[in-house]
């Protein structure tokens, strides 16, 4: 039988019910389909505050259930939308379950489907067999989902892609807020820029709005230029900062250097970094390396505090250097003439095998391969010693070239003997190394020599052979043998050993430093003072080094 369309009292308050408000027509047989009402022809329903229409429909009164079919369209307070080919509503669960082409719309927002079950009371709804949601220019696709449009959260399951202007994460698991953008991606996930970044992390929060990313557990950041990883990762694209806590490490991929280190931050933009922690500076285009607690970098410096250590290795040597304060430099950046400069100081300590060190203020220099040495400058090589008031040593990739001293020169040898030295007192001092072996030593100006001559059978001491000159030049034989001497109008005296009168022994100023020296890599965070035996009392107050040079 036909009816026509029926209209019913508007709901109240709190009311579950369904009504029914319009149809074209309505056919009802209890015997074939009791209590339920087939209703054609520009359907509408009516429930709390959401209205469907749709093209037929099959309506239970009685159960406050109906089946929608055909152009079904529901419409929601709160500019909720929906449409569909089909729909079941069960209005006691609040449950309305929609097929084929389901699109579920919020203003900014939409979310689209084969199947979908919403429940209008809680604002939940869940889809599965693959969907897609849709907010502002951000996408997120995945096997099965769920929305909440009271707090605008979301969850995605299974083959998760969410697609932003600028990135697009790969995951299984993904929580979306469509109202903050901020995205929580769980288990194995790949996050990739449009600018070639890539991300592998397990636990990471990534916001659209600010594009700062958070990465909890151990993650990688990749990008053209640089590498990062670390326990947890911070990064924003937009600021260019990067920030790593435990275990982090940097590979600069473009300057060709690694830091390491238990904090690490650096900024793309303005090219500034800070590490705090067991920080370790490796910078391979120049071989040398930076070891501290706290080191301040950028492109052309890095500043070192506590217990900095630098390296300047080779594949045949390292020589390893600690300061107080280490400040490296780096000049014409991103060329073919780029070199670094080191500064040292105060309480500068340095051993390589063949060569130790320490100083008050030392200055390394790439781009000659010098080292300057400033106040008490004292240098050991095998069993001789150097000091003056200031040294320059010039270096092969891994041995000693030249070595000067300056000002108040002494050049110490211990003998064999381990008990006589000889000596060489000048204003200025040079020596020239082969395969790092001195080989030729010149004194020049005011020189004073004590020389202990051997004989050649048992290397016994023959005498003390005093000398003052000039200029006095000393070959050596690589075995370190002396070959020849020349020298420039001399005057000397040599005495027997019973001869030798009192105090001729040992030059003026004569200091031998051996408690200062360094034994190894390890040594060098010695602090040791001179003791008063040692001191130089005879030797003038030399000037201080040049520290204005020495700029921030």
């Amino acid at each position: 039988m036909s009816l026509p369309a029926l209209s019913y009292n508007k709901p109240k308050k709190g009311d579950d019910k369904v009504y029914l408000d319009h149809a074209d027509e309505l056919t009802y047989n209890q015997a074939v389909r009791p209590d339920v009402q087939i209703l054609r022809g520009h359907v509408r329903f009516r429930y709390q505050d959401t209205s469907l229409s749709c093209d037929s429909a099959y309506f239970n009164q009685t159960r406050n259930t109906f089946k929608a079919f055909g152009h079904v369209h529901m419409r929601k307070s709160g500019g909720i939308t929906m449409t569909c080919q089909r729909a079941t509503y069960d209005g006691g669960m609040q449950l309305i379950q929609a097929r084929q082409n389901v699109v579920l719309s919020q203003p900014g927002r939409s979310l689209h489907c084969d199947s979908l079950d919403y429940n209008t009371g809680t604002e939940y709804a869940h889809f599965y067999d693959g969907g897609r949601l849709v907010s502002d220019k951000t996408t997120v696709e995945s096997h099965r989902g769920e929305y909440y449009f009271d707090t605008h959260e979301s969850n995605f399951y299974e083959d998760v892609v969410m697609r932003s202007p600028k990135f697009t994460i790969n995951t299984e698991h993904l929580n979306y807020n469509t109202q903050t953008e901020l995205a929580h991606v769980i288990g194995p996930s790949v996050i990739k820029g449009k600018d070639g970044e890539i991300v592998h992390t397990e636990d990471g929060y990534y916001n659209n709005k600010t594009d700062k990313m958070e990465l909890m557990g151990r993650s990688t950041i990749t990008t053209k230029e640089r590498d990062v990883e670390g326990d947890s990762l911070k990064y924003n694209k937009t600021t260019g900062d990067s920030e790593g806590f435990g275990n982090v490490k940097i590979v600069d991929k473009k300057d060709n250097r690694v830091i390491t280190g238990n904090y690490l931050f650096y900024n793309e933009q303005t090219h500034k970094g800070e590490g705090l922690g067991n920080v370790v500076y490796v910078d391979m285009k120049n071989k040398n390396s930076l070891t501290a607690d706290i080191i301040h970098y950028t492109d052309s410096v890095a500043i070192a505090y506590g217990r900095p250590v630098v390296k300047e290795f080779s594949e045949k040597d390292t020589l390893f250097m600690h300061s107080d304060t280490i400040r490296m430099y780096t000049y014409h950046y991103d060329t073919d003439s780029v070199y670094r400069r080191v500064l040292c100081y105060p309480n500068v300590r340095a051993y390589r095998r063949d060569v130790q060190a320490v100083c008050g203020l030392l200055v390394f220099n790439s781009k000659d391969s010098c080292m300057t040495m400033y106040e008490d400058p004292v240098t050991w090589s095998d069993e001789r010693q150097l000091f003056g008031d200031s040294i320059k040593i010039y270096m092969n990739d891994s041995t000693v070239r030249e070595a000067y001293v300056f000002n108040n020169a002494m050049s110490i040898e211990l003998m064999r003997d381990k008990k006589h030295y000889n000596q060489v007192a000048s204003r200025e001092m040079r020596a020239f190394f082969e395969d790092g072996k001195i080989r030729r030593s010149e004194a020049i100006g005011n020189v004073l020599s004590v020389y202990f001559p051997e004989e050649e059978k048992d290397t016994s001491i023959i005498g003390l052979n005093y000398l003052e000159t000039d200029t006095l030049r000393l070959f050596l034989s690589p075995e370190r043998q002396l070959e020849k001497i020349w020298v420039s109008a001399p005057e000397g005296t040599l005495y027997p050993m019973t001869q030798i009168p009192p105090g001729k022994e040992k030059l003026p100023g004569f200091a031998w430093y051996d408690n200062l020296r360094p034994i190894d890599k390890y040594d060098i965070f010695r602090t040791v003072t001179k003791n008063s035996a040692t001191r130089k009392e005879e030797r003038r107050v030399v000037a201080r080094p040049p520290r204005q040079v020495i700029k921030e």
